[in-house]
């Protein structure tokens, strides 16, 4: 469905309209945006936001006394190709190179993960364990929507475990078109909800592509166009999440968008003690020991991971913790902050 490029031609062509004088151009706008909706009815019935659009400009033709009937703008032509001299256009879907040239200094970059029971670390370094069942965001913000779906890691217990993930790239400019990625146990996939393996047919479409580090197992998806990286991996029962992201982006939200697990960590009501209590699946000594095989240093990741293979009896959830913090290794800009005491 390409409503998205139809509400974002439309927004482009109408932009510097403003006042009185606007009015014929306006109304060729809205004929254009209809016209571009009527082309997407097919694929995009069962869409909201085509709906949307498709009643708003209704109601704006009216209120603007626009005849459905008359010129339409021509389509926006497209960019030129890039100069490999010079910052060109394209250069725009290469954020790292483009934060560059634009501030004379490199991104700063943030990393959130959530891994095991699940156990989150936030962007701002601080660690929860969250028993969250049911779906909750991870990252809801201008570029990016993360959700993460958990269910109880065994019948009767209190933890819960990532079951499924939903990562929606948004759409942006000449970069990207939406693109949508879901995994699910059993089921991590090396392409995108369409099944495309990068950015669409856009100018800058191979600004995101899949890679696939194992089958079936480990993914990585590298978003260049907002300088972010994510990892997605499958270890026993249990999903993990690890992104770096470019710190502008991680931030870009409004107040609206203030439940997001990687930005504020679990709500309070729903955080647990990582001191397992009562009769565990299997003896903590014994979980140490295992752990200790995969974690030499004794840090939050440790810790988590004794909890879960105490908790859930499943030793595989070693190489959860493990998998987090390789992941870690790999995007913390700062190796100092790789360990957190607790």
């Amino acid at each position: 469905c390409k409503i998205l490029r139809c509400n974002s031609e439309y927004v482009a062509a109408t932009l510097h309209l403003r006042g009185p004088g606007r009015g014929a151009a306006f109304c060729t706008a809205l004929r254009s945006y209809s016209l571009c909706t009527r082309r997407t009815a097919r694929t995009c019935r069962g869409d909201l936001a085509f709906h949307s659009a498709v009643h708003g400009i209704e109601d704006l033709m009216i209120q603007n006394n626009c005849s459905k009937e008359g010129p339409t703008a021509p389509p926006r032509p497209r960019p030129p190709a890039p100069n490999p001299q010079g910052f060109e256009s394209l250069d725009i879907c290469d954020y790292e190179r483009s934060f560059l040239y634009k501030h004379g200094r490199p991104p700063s970059f943030q990393h959130c993960a959530a891994f095991g029971d699940p156990h989150i670390r936030t962007f701002h370094d601080d660690f929860h364990t969250c028993r969250v069942e049911g779906s909750w965001p991870l990252l809801d913000n201008d570029y990016l929507f993360v959700q993460a779906t958990s269910s109880p890691v065994a019948k009767g217990s209190n933890a819960t475990v990532t079951s499924k993930l939903t990562i929606i790239f948004k759409n942006m400019k000449e970069c990207i078109d939406q693109k949508v990625y879901q995994a699910e146990l059993d089921n991590v996939p090396a392409a995108f909800q369409d099944g495309s393996v990068n950015g669409g047919t856009r100018p800058g479409g191979s600004s995101l592509v899949i890679w696939e580090h194992s089958p079936g197992r480990h993914v990585e998806i590298r978003a260049d166009y907002i300088g972010t990286t994510i990892a997605v991996r499958q270890a026993g029962r249990q999903l993990s999440f690890s992104i770096r992201a470019a710190e502008e982006v991680a931030q870009a939200f409004t107040e609206e968008q203030d439940l997001q697990l990687c930005v504020g960590g679990c709500p309070h009501s729903q955080r647990m003690s990582r001191s397992p209590r009562g009769r565990g699946r299997v003896p903590a000594e014994t979980a140490r020991a295992l752990c200790r095989e995969m974690l030499p240093v004794e840090d939050v990741y440790f810790q988590s991971c004794v909890f879960d293979v105490v908790t859930s009896g499943d030793t595989n959830f070693t190489m959860a913790a493990h998998g987090a913090l390789e992941d870690a290794r790999l995007f913390l800009p700062d190796a100092e902050k790789l360990h957190i005491f607790q």
